[in-house]
């Protein structure tokens, strides 16, 4: 299904850079960074969020003539993952268990300014393509959620999938279309930890697909 969802987004992706009026002369290239705030639904009791950061550097290509549309591909370092700290789950094995995955993150949005004012609002929406170059779990609840398979729990583990496929979307704000900021939500649509899906137990949960969701605020700057 992952598969699927990929080909699909990649070729809708190969539609739109066809069909749209490229003009990589008149790229332009900036720097990114910011906060993280991310979750993993399904995976590891207790749950909560962790608080990361990314950064990186970005191409903004256009597609019109106008200055309004843009093709925006950014290769980032992305901190996300999970932590222990359900708040429900005070004071009990597992509350400072850090659950951490560092990515080369490769979002590809399309970007569109809502005028073509020089300082205007904007939105972004795009696949990203996540690739684990780091992977460290800290003090967990259960000794399976470390990352080596455990000889007493044959097939479980807490390994992270080493790619992950999602989907983004963002607004923001540009000023003089050089500063700009923008909060981003990405859905995981791949399974982070499927070395969890036979975890001992009977929470329904389980079986349930791990899906990793990042919230981010960032700062972008754009050369001239």
């Amino acid at each position: 299904m992952a598969m699927k969802k990929l080909i699909l987004t990649s070729a809708l992706l190969a539609t739109v850079l066809v069909s749209a009026q490229i003009d990589f002369s008149s790229t332009r290239y900036g720097i990114t960074a910011g906060g993280t705030y991310s979750r993993i639904s399904n995976a590891h009791n207790p749950s909560g969020a962790r608080f990361s950061g990314f950064g990186g550097f970005l191409a903004m290509i256009p597609v019109d003539s106008n200055d309004q549309f843009y093709i925006q591909p950014q290769v980032e370092y992305l901190g996300a993952g999970e932590s222990g700290k359900d708040k429900d789950a005070k004071g009990t094995p597992g509350y400072n268990a850090v659950y951490a995955n560092n990515y080369v993150s490769v979002p590809i949005y399309f970007k569109a300014f809502f005028s073509e004012a020089e300082s205007e609002f904007f939105a972004l929406a795009g696949p990203r393509f996540s690739f684990l170059i780091d992977q460290k779990v800290t003090d967990p609840s259960r000794d399976y959620y470390a990352i080596d398979e455990l000889p007493a729990y044959p097939g479980v583990n807490g390994k992270a999938n080493s790619f992950n496929f999602g989907v983004g979307f963002g607004a923001g704000f540009s000023f003089k279309r050089q500063l700009e900021l923008a909060v981003r939500y990405d859905l995981g649509l791949s399974n982070t930890y499927k070395g969890l899906m036979n975890e001992p137990g009977t929470d329904p949960n389980i079986a349930k697909k791990k899906s990793e969701q990042i919230l981010s605020l960032g700062l972008s700057y754009i050369f001239q």
